[in-house]
């Protein structure tokens, strides 16, 4: 039988969702009852809502990360790219969950192609305030300062940011928020791929291509509801992208 690799992202798990966390709980238990053999797991971004550093644990992060090292400790290979909500994430996690971290972008073989991982923020570069906030944030210099804070303050800080990214998407031009379809070439050809997976969008489709005269595609998953997900599956015959109902039921088998 084929091994299965899966891809899922932009969860936003927070303890005020808990369909969705339910629905991921779910999805990770029906990898062994459904699809007996899964090879590997790729989590590409924003799993979580809000991550304020690997030392705050409380009851939800500790029910997520075991449900994670069940699945690790089962077989399947679990991979995690930060996204622009759980850029903290760090290898204390790691660790905990059975997960390895992934930098983004990242060139994976699937099916005997490569194939070009990101979250997808990086290339929303029409959106040059964002822009500027992602490359303060991916900073080694400030995440070390933001995770020297007291607990409460980063908190605190978390949930002002959150409030501020609401209003200030809500006020943006909705294209300039997709990715620059220049800059979406521009790393399909640095990387030597055809295909390229991401979130970040939450505007789930697959996109024909041409990149110099050759046919490609652009894979984008959708964003977790309370009763509708999303992931890409390859089984060997290339990824695709699907979508099913939350609870997770029989929605989801290994074909």
């Amino acid at each position: 039988m084929t091994a299965t690799t899966l891809f899922i992202s932009d969860l936003h798990l927070h303890h005020e969702a808990p369909e969705i966390a339910q629905g991921f709980i779910d999805y990770l238990a029906c990898l062994e009852t459904c699809m007996p053999i899964v090879e590997r797991l790729y989590l590409l971004g924003d799993i979580f809502e809000v991550w304020v550093g690997d030392d705050y644990r409380d009851e939800f992060t500790q029910t997520m990360s075991a449900a994670l090292k069940r699945v690790a400790a089962r077989g399947t290979a679990i991979f995690f790219m930060h996204g622009n909500r759980d850029f903290l994430v760090g290898e204390t996690f790691a660790a905990e969950a059975g997960v390895t971290l992934l930098p983004d972008p990242s060139v994976i073989t699937l099916d005997g192609e490569r194939v070009l991982l990101m979250h997808g923020d990086s290339m929303c570069t029409r959106d040059e305030a964002y822009m500027k906030f992602r490359a303060m944030t991916r900073d080694p210099q400030w995440q070390a300062q933001i995770l020297a804070m007291p607990l409460e303050q980063r908190l605190a800080l978390a949930q002002s940011l959150r409030m501020q990214s609401g209003e200030t998407n809500s006020a943006k031009d909705e294209a300039i928020m997709d990715v620059t379809p220049e800059e979406v070439i521009r790393e399909m050809r640095e990387h030597k791929v055809l295909t390229l997976i991401h979130g970040h969008t939450h505007r789930p489709a697959v996109h024909p291509l041409e990149i110099d005269g050759k046919s490609a595609r652009r894979i984008v998953l959708g964003d977790w509801r309370p009763t509708q997900a999303f992931d890409i599956i390859a089984q060997g015959n290339g990824p695709e992208l699907r979508e099913f109902a939350l609870p997770v039921a029989d929605a989801i088998t290994h074909g």
